[in-house]
């Protein structure tokens, strides 16, 4: 089986077992979600001796990875992204950004990939949140080759470092010789009528969107954002002093993640015309992804429709 045809969850098992087979300090931690993440049964069967469960504790499982970190360890811990970033946000701020505890906070099944779980499990806070806190990088990857880079990288970094992990199988965009760098965003598509900046699942999205654009001789540039904090500034201003305009498409409120940042940036450098697409300051719903991606307007017909709207209000 080719890497790009397994489960994103199962290349992040695949990476954190090599990982923990080279250093005999990465450790994993669950907080009853093994499953879910794709650590159980492989993580925890090939290292028992640093796989830790703590059951339904986030917060515990938090300060658990701080002390741990604190003396020298490299924790991996995981779970839904509510639990992740808002149940366990205090911990997260005093014990590991405040005290710059290198950390690895990966939270699952963001936004609408959570689908029938329902509103309480749908978090589309955390890039938000996690962007308030000082010392804090948030990385979403939106393959199996980034994500397998992503991981690497921060298994390497003496950071405090929080990522989405989206778990289902998704069409490959990058390569084996993709190389994660948090400072550089991916230009994917050039083009000279609109910038259309997406991340994580939304990348994956905007891939189809794009080429029915293309047809229609709309002229896309695309930009990914595998890092939202480090935020690449220069490549979406040079980006959107070509176009003159921008959308941006997440798997989360607009308020204060990747939208955020976008209209932070060129508020302050370059002012120009700019569309949110994501949930509208709303929690989310019971329904399967596509469902979702459309009722909260951030589909790949959405994204198209967005598009050919900012370039005729150029």
């Amino acid at each position: 089986m080719k890497l790009h045809e397994k489960e994103i969850r199962a290349v992040y098992a695949d990476t954190l077992i090599e990982l923990m087979t080279e250093n005999k300090k990465v450790v994993c931690l669950e907080a009853d979600l093994g499953k879910s993440s794709g650590t159980v049964p492989r993580v925890w069967e090939a290292f028992p001796d640093r796989f830790f469960d703590v059951g339904v504790a986030e917060a515990n499982m938090i300060g658990i990875s701080a002390g741990l970190a604190n003396e020298g360890m490299v924790p991996f811990c995981a779970t839904f992204t509510p639990f992740a970033t808002r149940r366990a946000y205090d911990q997260i701020t005093i014990s590991i950004a405040y005290a710059e505890n290198p950390v690895k906070i990966v939270g699952t099944a963001p936004g609408v990939t959570t689908a029938k779980n329902g509103a309480t499990h749908m978090c589309f806070q955390d890039l938000a949140i996690m962007r308030a806190m000082p010392n804090m990088r948030i990385y979403c990857p939106a393959d199996v080759y980034e994500l397998r880079s992503t991981v690497k990288y921060m298994a390497a970094s003496k950071k405090p470092e929080y990522m989405q992990l989206i778990r289902e199988v998704h069409s490959p965009i990058f390569d084996e010789s993709y190389e994660f760098d948090p400072q550089k965003a991916r230009v994917l598509t050039e083009g000279s009528d609109v910038t259309l900046v997406t991340t994580g699942l939304t990348t994956q999205l905007a891939l189809e969107a794009v080429k029915s654009l293309h047809r229609e001789s709309v002229a896309v540039e695309h930009v990914h954002y595998p890092s939202v904090k480090p935020f690449d500034v220069n490549t979406l201003l040079e980006s959107v002093k070509k176009t003159g305009v921008a959308v941006t498409a997440e798997n989360q409120n607009v308020i204060g993640g990747l939208g955020g940042a976008v209209c932070e940036v060129l508020a302050e450098n370059y002012p120009v015309k700019v569309k949110r697409l994501g949930a509208q300051d709303r929690f989310g719903e019971v329904g399967d992804v596509p469902y979702l991606c459309d009722t909260l307007g951030f589909s790949a017909d959405k994204i198209a429709a967005a598009c050919r709207e900012m370039k005729k209000a150029k």
